[in-house]
C-alpha cells in the first residue's frame, strides 16, 4: 500500500515540453509532476541539455539504431531519475540552519502535514531533542514522483528507411510505453484522450504493471477521464487483463489547457458528485475483475487491497476552491497546471512567450481549431506560432513543413497518412475547395477552417529549446502555448514557493480581476461554446446535430440545478459569493438560447 504523498496536488503534463524536465525542479521538494514522452526527438535534445548541465557523458541514440524511439525515452527517464536522486541526497545533507533547499522542502508542505509541524517544533528545540527531530525529518524526505503521459490518440504507425511499414509495436504510443516500461522509474503512466485497445493491451507485455511477490506494483496506471462512464469502461477493459488503475484523474472538459474534450457539456460538479457516490461501487467492480484477470493470466495475486485514488484538475484558481473540492468530493489530490507556466523555476516557458502570458488579457485565451486531431485546442492569440501561421497565409503559403509527423493521420489525398497542418495537405485541400464551392463567402469560411490548423509537433516543443539555448529543430522558433482560460486571473511571474503557498492558502497571488468561482467559470465557457456553435452560419444542422445541441443544453440546465442544491451545502464564503445570482443569470441566458427544431443544410 502506497504511503501518503508529501503534497496534496500534482503538476499535470503541459504540452510536449512545458513540463518535460519539471521533475528535476520540483521532485526534490516532494512534488509530483508529469512528463510527456511522445516526442522522442525533443526528449533526445533535452537529454543532451541535462547531461551537459550535470557534467555527465552524453551518447546520442541515433535514428538509425534499432528501436531508437523507445531507447531514447528509457535513457531520458533514467537520467531524470538519477539526477533527482542526486538532488534529494544533496538536500538531505544540508544543514538545517543554513541549507535553503532543506528548509524550503518542509516550509512548502501543507499546513496540516505532520512533518511540517515537526519541522516547526525542531526550529524551537535545542540540544539532543533538536538533533533527534533533524534525523527524523531527514529520513522522512520523499522525492516527488516522475510520472509520464501518453495521449492515446497519438499512435501513428511508423515506417523504416525504405518506406516499409514497421510492426505495430513500433507505433508512436507503443514505443513510448515500452520506453517507460524499461525505465528504472517507480511511478505512473497517465493515459489521456480515451481508450486505445492495442496500447492498453500492450501493458500486458511488461511485468512491472502487475503485482510483484510482495504485492507491490512498480509501474502504475493513471487514467485521465472526463466522466464516470468513461472511467468505468476503460477501467474494466484494463482490469479484465489484471491491470490495476491506481488513480482516476477527472479533468474539466473545457476549463483546461491543451486539448479540450468537451463531449456533451456535463459540468464538472455533477461528474465529481457521481464519482463520490459511486466510488465504492467502482472499486468493488474493478477489484473483482482485476483479481480474476490476474488469475486467468497466471499472474501473482494481490496480497492486500490496492488503493484507487481520485483527483480532479482544470480551472482551480484559489486555495478555497482547492479545499472545497478535496473536502466535499473527498478527493485525494488536485491538479494545478496552467498557473505553473508563470513559475520559471518549474516549467519551460521562453522569455518572449512568458512576457506574452503576463500581458495577456482574458480575451486572448480562446478555444481554437488549431489541432490536426480535430479536437478543440486551448490557444493564446498573441503567441508567435499564431503570428507565424498568419504570415504564411498572407504570403500565399499556408501550412507548415512537416518534419516529425506525430499527427500524420489523414489519408484523404494520399495513401500514406499526412498531417492536416502540413503545407502539402493544405494546398491540396484548398485546391479541392476552390474547385467545388461556388459561394465566395462559404469558400473563405472553409479555407479559414483548413488554414487554422497549426504544427503542434514543433510549436509545443520550441519553448524548452529556446529557454535552454538548445539547437532549434529546423530553425523553427515559433512557440505554441496552450494555457487554460483560468490563467487570465494570474499576472506576473512567481517563485515555486509563492505558487505552492497560494495553493495552500498562505498567500494570494491573483491579479485582482473579478473571478467567478471554478463552477461558474466552467458554465460560462460551456454556454459560450454552445452559442458559438449555434451561431456558425455554415453549420449543417441535421437531426443528429440538433439532438446533440438539445442534450448539451439539457445537461447544462441540469448542472445549474445541481449547483443550486450545492449552494446550500457550501461552507466557504468566497465560493458562495454571488453564486446564486450568477446561476440565475446563466439559467436565463440558456433559457433564451434557441435550438433549431428542424434540420437544414446551408449551401
Amino acid at each position: 500500500m502506497e504511503h501518503q504523498r508529501p503534497h496534496t496536488f500534482h503538476i499535470p503534463v503541459m504540452g510536449l515540453a512545458y513540463t518535460i524536465d519539471t521533475p528535476l525542479k520540483v521532485a526534490p521538494y516532494g512534488i509530483d509532476s508529469v512528463v510527456s514522452i511522445i516526442e522522442d526527438h525533443l526528449i533526445e535534445q533535452m537529454r543532451e541539455v541535462i547531461c551537459n548541465n550535470e557534467s555527465l557523458a552524453y551518447h546520442r541514440i541515433d535514428l538509425s539504431e534499432p528501436d531508437f524511439r523507445a531507447r531514447r525515452i528509457t535513457a531520458y527517464l533514467n537520467l531524470l531519475s538519477s539526477v533527482v536522486a542526486k538532488k534529494v541526497k544533496a538536500l538531505k545533507a544540508e544543514d538545517f540552519d543554513r541549507g535553503l533547499n532543506i528548509r524550503q522542502y518542509f516550509e512548502m508542505l501543507p499546513d496540516n502535514s505532520a512533518l511540517r509541524k515537526m519541522y516547526h517544533l525542531m526550529l524551537v528545540s535545542e540540544g539532543e531533542t533538536r538533533l533527534e527531530y533533524e534525523n527524523i525529518l531527514r529520513n522522512k524526505i520523499t522525492a516527488g514522483r516522475i510520472d509520464v503521459n501518453i495521449m492515446t490518440k497519438l499512435d501513428k504507425i511508423n515506417y523504416d528507411h525504405d518506406g516499409n511499414e514497421l510492426p505495430v509495436e513500433y507505433s508512436d504510443a507503443l514505443s513510448a510505453l515500452r520506453g517507460f516500461a524499461h525505465s528504472d522509474l517507480d511511478s505512473s503512466i497517465v493515459f489521456s484522450a480515451g481508450l486505445n485497445p492495442r496500447l492498453f493491451s500492450y501493458c500486458e507485455s511488461f511485468t512491472d504493471f502487475f503485482p510483484d511477490s510482495t504485492g507491490y506494483i512498480k509501474k502504475k496506471i493513471i487514467l485521465k477521464v472526463s466522466d464516470y462512464r468513461s472511467a468505468l469502461i476503460q477501467g474494466k477493459y484494463l482490469a479484465k487483463k489484471g491491470l490495476w488503475i491506481s488513480e482516476f484523474r477527472i479533468e474539466s472538459g473545457i476549463n483546461c489547457g491543451g486539448h479540450a474534450f468537451i463531449s456533451n457539456g456535463i459540468p464538472m460538479g455533477p461528474i465529481l458528485e457521481e464519482f463520490k457516490l459511486k466510488r465504492n461501487e467502482l472499486y468493488e467492480q474493478l477489484f473483482t475483475e482485476c483479481k480474476d484477470g490476474l488469475h486467468q493470466a497466471g499472474r501473482l495475486p494481490f496480497l492486500y487491497e490496492p488503493d484507487i485514488k481520485i483527483s480532479a484538475q482544470g480551472g482551480i484558481g484559489t486555495s478555497e476552491e482547492n479545499d472545497f473540492l478535496r473536502d466535499y468530493y473527498q478527493l485525494d489530490a488536485t491538479g494545478w497546471g496552467s498557473p505553473f507556466l508563470l513559475v520559471p523555476e518549474a516549467t519551460n516557458v521562453d522569455r518572449d512567450t512568458l512576457e506574452k502570458l503576463i500581458a495577456a488579457r482574458k480575451e486572448d485565451y480562446y478555444l481554437s481549431h488549431a489541432s490536426p486531431l480535430g479536437v478543440p485546442f486551448s490557444n493564446l492569440r498573441t503567441s508567435s506560432s499564431e503570428e507565424q501561421r498568419k504570415n504564411r497565409i498572407t504570403k500565399g503559403r499556408p501550412g507548415s513543413p512537416c518534419y516529425k509527423g506525430f499527427l500524420s493521420m489523414d489519408k484523404e489525398f494520399t495513401a500514406k497518412p499526412i498531417c492536416t497542418a502540413s503545407r502539402e495537405y493544405q494546398k491540396m485541400k484548398i485546391d479541392q475547395l476552390k474547385s467545388t464551392i461556388q459561394s465566395q463567402e462559404r469558400l473563405d469560411y472553409e479555407i479559414a477552417r483548413v488554414t487554422e490548423k497549426d504544427c503542434l509537433c514543433e510549436g509545443l516543443g520550441a519553448s524548452a529549446l529556446l529557454k535552454n539555448n538548445a539547437k532549434l529543430s529546423h530553425k523553427l522558433s515559433a512557440v505554441t502555448i496552450c494555457p487554460g482560460p483560468n490563467l487570465a486571473y494570474f499576472t506576473g511571474t512567481f517563485s515555486l514557493k509563492q505558487m505552492v503557498d497560494h495553493i495552500y492558502g498562505r498567500l494570494d497571488i491573483l491579479n485582482g480581476l473579478i473571478r467567478p468561482n471554478i463552477f461558474i467559470n466552467e458554465l460560462h465557457l460551456y454556454i459560450d461554446y454552445l452559442k458559438k456553435e449555434l451561431e456558425d452560419k455554415f453549420i449543417e444542422l441535421n437531426t443528429k446535430k440538433i439532438s446533440h445541441f438539445e442534450l448539451f443544453k439539457s445537461n447544462l440546465l441540469k448542472g445549474i440545478e445541481y449547483y443550486e442544491g450545492l449552494f446550500l451545502k457550501m461552507k466557504y464564503g468566497g465560493m458562495r459569493h454571488n453564486f446564486e445570482i450568477q446561476l440565475k443569470e446563466l439559467r436565463r441566458s440558456l433559457d433564451i438560447l434557441p435550438i433549431p427544431k428542424q434540420p437544414f443544410l446551408q449551401s
